[in-house]
């Protein structure tokens, strides 16, 4: 079962890594981008654009969880406890804060102001998984 475990959080690791990548192309390239659209032309997009980040984000986000679940069930630690609550905190904080905004685009309720602040609000979802990441990294 240990071997079991370390595979799992090797694999764990390179999920969270690979969700930072992710992040950061969002933030310094997908969603600043999204203001040099016009209206129809983004709301064309974001329609495609949503469908297929879903395809990568959701099983990573999900792989997080059931990690998380699983890690801290096995060895009930502050860390591990730490580990799942970030987790979760970022599911709750993507789907109040962004599912909202990206709804408002996909009924074409779309404005600067809606695009600055899904990109300011996006900082705090990079700096999180970027802090999730290293902290995974330590205490592995």
């Amino acid at each position: 079962m240990v071997n079991f475990l370390n595979i799992l959080s090797q694999i764990s690791l390179m999920v969270d890594a690979g969700l930072v990548i992710l992040i950061w192309i969002v933030q310094l390239v997908i969603y600043p981008s999204f203001l040099h659209y016009t209206t129809e032309n983004l709301y064309s997009w974001h329609q495609k654009y949503t469908s297929r980040i879903a395809i990568m984000v959701v099983p990573l986000m999900l792989f997080q969880l059931i990690y998380g679940l699983i890690i801290l069930f096995y060895f009930p630690t502050i860390n591990h406890f730490l580990y799942l609550a970030l987790v979760i905190f970022l599911w709750v904080f993507t789907f109040l804060t962004f599912a909202p905004l990206h709804n408002k685009i996909s009924n074409r309720n779309i404005n600067n102001k809606l695009l600055t602040t899904l990109i300011y609000r996006n900082w705090i979802r990079t700096f999180l998984w970027s802090f999730l990441l290293i902290f995974h990294f330590f205490i592995s």
